[in-house]
């Protein structure tokens, strides 16, 4: 438990540190949201109401020591401010609406392509020099092709060739949007391409890393004694070799859910896929700070929540860490 408290005191000044420059930032570069909706306006705003917009976004004339205090304030509140991508939509409302739809499909898609990868790999690394290294160089040229560039070549070849999934958008065309079958059945068509994408070309490196451990931890003297006591191989294999084998792999998957968040970008991007990421994109192109200050903390956030999950599973699977505590 004093291992926990430690790693969770850490997190806690990292969130503090992350948010602070959250703050900072933005406040440090040139321009600011107000001065970009004016010239939206042409200028054709009156003094009140440019007054009104800085108080709006949190960027008044007060002392950065009071813009900060109301910042930790706006934060408790669940007020992340205003976009004026969407004005006068708030952050919040906007981050909550595209949340779900990188939540569900990226998580999917990760939480997918590590457990086919990572069995995947026990079993591979279990029978090494068997035929089923063939799996290594057709895993290698996956995990390098660039994600973006397979999204591209199958929404040709299957949305535009063959015409078997749409092009873009995250649902078509149905009634009611919400808890209905209609609608789920919509999405989950639509997210078909972007899914296959994230799939096939993260699964080889969840393949080749268990992989590698797993031949690493073959050779360990505690496996040579399993063998010797006559213990059968699936055991040794899945209970004594993979457990060991997979932490670091549980590691990345931690850091892999935290971006989770995020989104795979790009790919929301091509498929036009109205996840965080494509809300990212468009705050980037529109310069608005508040909606990008949002989403980054959102991320932050997660990355850290992730971060801490995987501390508590490397102190239920490994024993040698509370040992250490």
């Amino acid at each position: 438990m004093r291992y926990l408290a430690r790693r969770i005191g850490f997190y806690m000044l990292t969130a503090w540190a992350a948010i602070t420059l959250n703050f900072l930032i933005p406040r440090f570069m040139p321009g600011n949201p107000v001065e970009l909706l004016i010239s939206h306006f042409k200028g054709r705003m009156s003094p009140a109401a440019v007054k009104s917009l800085g108080a709006l976004f949190g960027i008044s004339h007060q002392g950065m020591l009071s813009q900060y205090a109301s910042y930790w304030s706006n934060l408790f509140h669940g007020n992340l401010g205003i976009s004026f991508t969407y004005f006068p939509s708030s952050v919040t409302s906007i981050v909550l609406a595209a949340l779900p739809w990188t939540l569900v499909l990226v998580g999917v898609a990760t939480i997918i392509s590590f457990v086919l990868g990572t069995v995947a790999g026990v079993v591979v690394g279990a029978r090494r020099g068997s035929w089923l290294d063939i799996t290594l160089p057709i895993s290698t040229f996956f995990s390098a092709i660039p994600y973006f560039w397979f999204a591209l070549v199958i929404l040709y070849f299957l949305a535009v060739v063959v015409n078997w999934f749409p092009l873009s958008g995250g649902y078509g065309a149905v009634d009611v949007i919400g808890w209905n079958w209609p609608f789920l059945l919509s999405a989950a068509y639509h997210s078909v391409l972007p899914a296959i994408t994230i799939i096939v070309t993260s699964i080889a490196g969840w393949l080749l890393g268990m992989r590698n451990m797993m031949v690493v931890t073959l050779d360990e003297d505690y496996i040579i004694l399993a063998e010797a006591k006559g213990l059968s191989k699936a055991r040794i294999n899945f209970l004594y070799a993979a457990r060991n084998a997979i932490l670091p792999s549980l590691a990345s998957f931690a850091l892999s859910l935290g971006f989770v968040v995020s989104g795979a970008i790009l790919v929301e991007i091509v498929f036009s896929y109205p996840g965080i990421g494509y809300v990212l994109f468009a705050a980037v192109n529109n310069d608005d700070y508040p909606l990008m200050q949002g989403v980054f903390l959102i991320i932050t956030l997660a990355v850290l929540l992730a971060n801490i999950v995987a501390d508590v599973f490397y102190v239920l699977l490994d024993p040698r860490t509370r040992q250490g505590a």
